[in-house]
This record gives structure tokens, C-alpha cells and sequence, in this order.
């Protein structure tokens, strides 16, 4: 009896993967859209549709590069201002993170996504980031501890000196 439970739910936990994997992509994908569209292969129109309108935004750096949310408030054009162009974009479970560096800035943006739309944005200038799973472990995981998901990758600035900010999901 014991061994029929259990394979009932090792291929449900397959499923929940290849959907989590399926969303995964999706976000990814809507993000991709959202910086084609600010540089220049789409409009701000297309932008606000991706986006909440209740959108929560947090910020970490000097309050003079708050470059992205004046972008999304139509502070400043989206097509004269900050260029932001990921040089890497990484989706895990509902957040999408992209990095980039211009000159001396380097940035990290955080998106998290709920069914398809973008509720939350954290924008990190010029800090070193390390993403963590803190969720306690289940069973099913195959994780032995709290494990690191993602860390800054700043080639063009290892020499640089930057605060380190730890994000836990």
C-alpha cells in the first residue's frame, strides 16, 4: 500500500516541475519583451501592459540612479535616458533577475511576477548581489541546505569596491 502512495506522488511532483519550469520561461519572456521595448523595439504603451498598476518598487544604491523607475513613471523617455541592456537574464520560481553594466554603473534588477504581470520590482545600482533560498526544506526537495540561486557576475567591475546585499526567496 505504502509503495502505491508513493508513486502517485513522484509523478506529481514531475508535473509541478515541468510547470514551474513552463512559468519560469514565461516571466523570463516577459521581461525580455520589457527592456526590447525600452530600447527602442517597442513602446511605453507595451511596457505599462506587463506592468501592475499597484507595481511595488524598492531601490538600493545613490538616489540619483533611480535610472528605471523614472523610465516607468515617464519621467524620463525611455529612448534618451539610461540605457539598460541585460547582459544576463535568469528566471527562478516567480522572479526574474537581469544585470548589466554601463561605464562605471552596474545594476541588478529584480521583477517578480504573478500570472503573467509584473508586481514587484527591486532595483540594485552599484551593489554586489547574492539571491538565497531560505524556504525550509520538503521532502521532495533534492537540495541538502539553504542554497545560493543566484550572485552578481560584474566582470567588467571585479576590481571594484561595492556593498553586498544578500535577497532571500
Amino acid at each position: 500500500m505504502q509503495k502505491s502512495v508513493v508513486t502517485q506522488l513522484v509523478p506529481f511532483s514531475h508535473k509541478k516541475k515541468k510547470m514551474d519550469s513552463m512559468v519560469e520561461m514565461q516571466n523570463k519572456s516577459i521581461v525580455e519583451i520589457l527592456y526590447k521595448a525600452l530600447l527602442g523595439q517597442g513602446t511605453m504603451e507595451m511596457v505599462a501592459k506587463l506592468l501592475a498598476s499597484d507595481l511595488e518598487y524598492w531601490f538600493h544604491g545613490p538616489p540619483q540612479c533611480q535610472h528605471m523607475m523614472k523610465v516607468l513613471t515617464g519621467e524620463t523617455d525611455h529612448k534618451k535616458g539610461f540605457k539598460f541592456e541585460p547582459r544576463s537574464v535568469t528566471s527562478i520560481g516567480d522572479c526574474v533577475i537581469t544585470e548589466g553594466w554601463e561605464g562605471q554603473a552596474y545594476w541588478v534588477h529584480v521583477w517578480t511576477l504573478k500570472n503573467g504581470l509584473i508586481t514587484q520590482f527591486r532595483e540594485y545600482f552599484n551593489t554586489w548581489l547574492v539571491v538565497r533560498d531560505l524556504r525550509p526544506l520538503r521532502w521532495e526537495d533534492d537540495k541538502q541546505d539553504n542554497m545560493t540561486l543566484w550572485r552578481s557576475q560584474p566582470r567588467d567591475l571585479y576590481r571594484r569596491s561595492l556593498p553586498g546585499l544578500v535577497l532571500a526567496i
